[in-house]
């Protein structure tokens, strides 16, 4: 059926002129025109004109079949649009275009990566993990380096307490290297069923079957992409099985069309939040020993339930230290001014009461390793957003947060002025 079709849209823009022309010349009949005299309509007119029902018949037959086939094969039409293009046509005809695509996403060019200004341009962001962006920094230079490579550019595990820059180093790494991030939070995709085919796509036959997955669409229009999983640990096995996949084969199939989806160019980004305490105490305890802190921390992430196939495909574990006193600070400060650019807002130079960063670091130490500097300043934003809303209202463009009987609250304006002088 499928050559049928094919010679068959090679030859159909002239049956369809014959059979357009032909129409014409009927109508123009039946309107009284004549074309006697006239060349070459002339002969159009004495030779078509007979035959000119004939051909209607074969008109509608091919508009049948046309239908027929778009009712059979309307879920690969839009992949069969690009084929039928002229060049498309030439490659299905004298070669196989899908292996001849399938060589071409699994050629590399080596890119070249300054880790220095890398390592820099991390730093800039992240607070308190200087050591592990010099060596990310490193990693992805050498291996962005390689021409040869049948698997990810790089498969790195960030392990480490919530609010310690884990998430943030990743958004941070994809827009350094000026790539497309894919961002997925993988305690969505912990159910059976459902948590594979959304990434993956849908087999033939089942809801959902005639679109792509979310990564596998993705990495399909962009297949250098930074992929960010964020805690990994919690995602089903069904989903672990079909990353193994990529990480050891270096494609993901598309389940859909059974399409192999290259993933030799994406830089794959593994966050988990497991084992806080036991990692706390190694990263004290091999601070100047970073090979000894990876095997430890490996040991450390079986004990407690990480999936040990996950953990036989990374390729560099990066332990994060618990940020101290004033990395706290810091990291709470940007949360503050992050809070208030969403209001379309800023903050004030020395806008913020050193007050409240020092509430915020006491709560966060007696809330353990656990808390993170973003779940408390939702707090901060619950007493202070009435007024942000006002201020944007009332075109004012900057306040300042000071701590008044134990509240924290906005000022702006002429009063934001007047605190902020009287310091």
């Amino acid at each position: 059926m499928n050559g049928v079709l094919e010679r068959m849209n090679r030859w159909m823009p002239l049956f369809m002129g014959i059979m357009a022309l032909a129409a014409v010349v009927q109508v123009l009949n039946f309107l009284g025109v004549s074309f006697r005299g006239t060349a070459p309509l002339d002969w159009v007119e004495v030779h078509a004109g007979p035959i000119a029902g004939v051909l209607g018949v074969a008109a509608g037959v091919c508009w049948l079949l046309a239908l027929l086939s778009y009712l059979r094969f309307r879920e690969k039409l839009p992949r069969a649009f690009n084929r039928w293009s002229w060049l498309m046509d030439i490659l299905d005809r004298l070669t196989n275009r899908e292996e001849l695509e399938r060589s071409l996403q699994s050629r590399t060019e080596p890119v070249f990566v300054d880790a220095q200004a890398l390592t820099e341009a991390l730093r800039s962001k992240v607070v308190g993990q200087n050591a592990i962006c010099e060596d990310l920094a490193a990693q992805i230079r050498r291996r962005l380096a390689l021409q040869q490579r049948g698997k990810p550019v790089g498969v790195f595990l960030f392990a480490g307490p919530p609010g310690s820059g884990k998430t943030y180093l990743g958004k941070t790494l994809a827009n350094a290297l000026g790539r497309k991030l894919l961002h997925f939070d993988m305690t969505q995709y912990g159910g059976a069923g459902f948590a594979a085919t959304s990434l993956f796509g849908a087999s033939k036959g089942y809801v959902g079957s005639s679109s792509y997955g979310k990564l596998t669409g993705s990495l399909r229009e962009t297949p250098d992409a930074v992929v960010l999983l964020d805690e990994i640990e919690k995602a089903h096995g069904d989903v672990h099985k079909n990353f193994l996949t990529a990480w050891n084969d270096g494609f993901i199939t598309e389940a859909s069309d059974g399409r192999q989806i290259s993933s030799t160019s994406a830089i794959f980004v593994l966050t988990t939040n497991a084992a806080v305490e036991a990692l706390a105490d190694l990263s004290r305890q091999y601070a100047r020993e970073p090979d000894e802190l990876r095997r430890a921390a490996v040991s450390a992430l079986r004990a407690a339930g990480f999936a040990p196939e996950v953990l036989n495909r990374i390729d560099r574990i990066f332990v994060f230290e618990p940020l101290a006193d004033l990395d706290i600070a810091r990291v709470a400060a940007l949360e503050i001014e992050q809070m208030i650019l969403s209001y379309g807002l800023s903050i004030r130079q020395g806008g913020i009461d050193p007050h409240i960063l020092i509430d915020l670091m006491g709560r966060q130490k007696k809330m353990g390793l656990g808390a993170s500097a973003r779940d408390l300043v939702r707090a901060i934003e619950e007493s202070v957003a009435d007024v942000l809303i006002e201020a944007r209202q009332r075109g004012i463009s900057s306040i300042a947060l000071q701590i008044q009987d134990g509240k924290v609250i906005a000022l702006a304006g002429e009063e934001a002025t007047t605190a902020l002088t009287q310091k």
